[in-house]
């Protein structure tokens, strides 16, 4: 459960989270920021210092969260989905797939997450999921969005992209290492 928080990126102070279970993504919106993790980890903060734990509804890992269109994202193990207007109450939606969800983003009006075996699922509202062709069967970790673009990497130097989030087009990386991780600098 540790959280660090800077005002500068180069000093880090470590907060009280008030659990001891890792923590797995961290988003900000709507002047909140929400961590997630492991047996349905949900932490609130108005300011980064002072945290409190929500009541998710389920005992599921959560790997993923974003925020996007006045609404918080989650999700995790078995499919899971989680949505909340202010980060304090959550909603189970139906992902319609069983496997693991590791990564959320929102862009272009948009939300997408990715998962085992090249899953990707995408939402206008957060609520209906549509299963996504990938074209891949190896696990997609992290995806974000940028610059009108969505794009998400995973195991053996996978990386795909996509204008809209429907179709989505594999990229040489020049490496095997698997991806955890991406992101977009504004």
């Amino acid at each position: 459960g540790t959280i660090l928080t800077s005002p500068d990126g180069i000093t880090w102070t470590e907060r009280t989270s008030g659990i001891f279970r890792n923590l797995s993504g961290v988003t900000s919106g709507n002047g909140l920021f929400v961590t997630v993790g492991w047996n349905g980890t949900i932490l609130t903060s108005s300011d980064g210092i002072t945290w409190t734990e929500r009541t998710s509804g389920t005992p599921i890992d959560l790997y993923g969260v974003t925020s996007g269109n006045g609404l918080f994202v989650t999700v995790g193990e078995s499919g899971t989905i989680l949505t909340s207007p202010d980060g304090i109450t959550w909603t189970e939606r139906t992902s319609g797939t069983p496997k693991e969800l590791y990564g959320v983003t929102s862009g272009n009006g948009l939300f997408v997450t990715v998962g085992f075996f090249g899953t990707i699922l995408t939402s206008p509202d957060g609520i209906t999921w549509t299963e996504r062709t990938s074209g891949t069967w190896e696990y997609l970790r992290g995806v974000t969005s940028g610059n009108g673009l969505f794009v998400t990497v995973g195991e053996s130097g996978t990386i795909l992209t996509s204008p809209d989030g429907n179709s989505w087009t594999k990229r040489t990386s020049g490496t095997s290492k698997y991806l955890r991780g991406v992101t977009y600098s504004q």
